[in-house]
């Protein structure tokens, strides 16, 4: 994969991406986190991870035992459904106001420093992980980063919230899509044309069996600001967007369309009606396929190198030809994939770009 990725200053853990330090995952492999990073051990054994380092606040992560994945812990107190239902827009900016904010100099700095490190000393293309456009996003809405997060933050009544309080979700996609506006144009200054693609939204619309949310709600609360956010990037930049969205969502790929999308990512053709011929055939001309090179929760962690191969060479062979396919897996690779199997992937992949 020719792509490296420019990350932002700060993570979900609400501390600078800085100051690394080792550490180890439950099962022993060693890694590094952030300088502040600072975690403690429950009674089973589990890592409960402190938001902006500050142990004095509830944790906001939990990593279990013997697991690979941070989970979010919901912490808000229960909404007062009579302060949202008197000023739903206002209650809504006013809940999530230390959830989104303007970068700032040190972010801007981050940002110009590590663009120009990128451009200048490696021979790879640019995808800026920007990331904070992503309206709805089930990893953020919870409020990993936030020290006491408030208003509707469990996932249960945040998707009840679209019927129930709909100017309260329209109220803080407002508030959302200015601020990432202006966070587009402070990262413009900061890098300029050293990106060459920008990744909006790392919002999941669908699951493995469908939308999570109605074509008609998209239209209504998500397109709009979406629409904007890429519009900025088309007018103002050379960059592409991208956006990451798992799941079932063939209904939702018109709509992505025409608010602006460049490119999809990861393309889960293991998902209901995700089948990649269709994928192809009716969208390759619109769509930049980011991924979907092999399935990435049985054939790649389970399978023989023979059959990682086989089923590589299948969707190279559906989704390339005519170009517009960056080839990736459909996720991340999962803990204790062969590394053979990984070996095989690639090889597969060189090999196929060659003949």
């Amino acid at each position: 994969v020719d792509v490296i990725g420019l990350w932002n200053r700060g993570n979900l853990l609400g501390v600078p991406n800085s100051g690394w330090k080792s550490w180890s995952m439950p099962d022993g492999t060693p890694v590094e986190m952030p300088g502040g990073f600072e975690y403690s051990l429950d009674g089973d054994g589990a890592a409960l991870v402190y938001p902006q380092g500050d142990r004095t606040a509830g944790p906001s992560l939990k990593l279990p035992k013997g697991g690979f994945f941070l989970d979010n812990i919901p912490r808000a107190e229960p909404f007062s459904e009579e302060e949202i239902l008197s000023d739903p827009a206002a209650a809504a900016r006013r809940d999530f106001k230390d959830l989104y904010g303007v970068f700032s100099d040190e972010d801007a700095e981050h940002l110009e420093i590590e663009s120009r490190r990128l451009f200048e000393e490696t021979d790879y293309g640019i995808i800026y992980n920007f990331g904070v456009g992503g309206l709805g996003d089930a990893a953020i809405i919870p409020g990993p980063y936030e020290k006491n997060p408030r208003g509707i933050r469990r996932l249960e009544d945040w998707y009840m919230a679209h019927l129930l309080y709909p100017e309260y979700i329209h109220g803080l996609f407002e508030m959302q899509t200015d601020i990432t506006l202006k966070n587009l144009e402070i990262a413009r200054q900061a890098v300029g044309e050293r990106i060459q693609v920008v990744n909006i939204s790392g919002s999941d619309f669908g699951s493995q069996q469908g939308e999570m949310i109605s074509v008609e709600q998209f239209r209504e609360f998500y397109k709009p600001c979406y629409k904007k956010m890429n519009d900025w990037v088309h007018r103002n930049t050379k960059w592409k967007t991208h956006f990451h969205c798992c799941g079932s969502i063939l209904r939702l790929l018109p709509e992505f369309i025409e608010c602006g999308v460049d490119v999809l990512n990861p393309v889960q053709w293991t998902a209901a009606g995700m089948d990649p011929v269709i994928l192809k055939k009716e969208f390759g001309g619109k769509l930049v396929f980011w991924g979907g090179g092999i399935n990435t929760q049985k054939t790649l962690p389970f399978g023989t190198p023979e059959e990682v191969r086989r089923e590589a060479l299948e969707k190279l062979a559906v989704l390339a030809p005519g170009g517009g396919f960056v080839f990736n897996t459909i996720h991340n690779i999962l803990g204790k994939t062969p590394p053979e199997n990984i070996i095989a992937l690639f090889d597969t992949a060189l090999e196929f770009g060659e003949s």
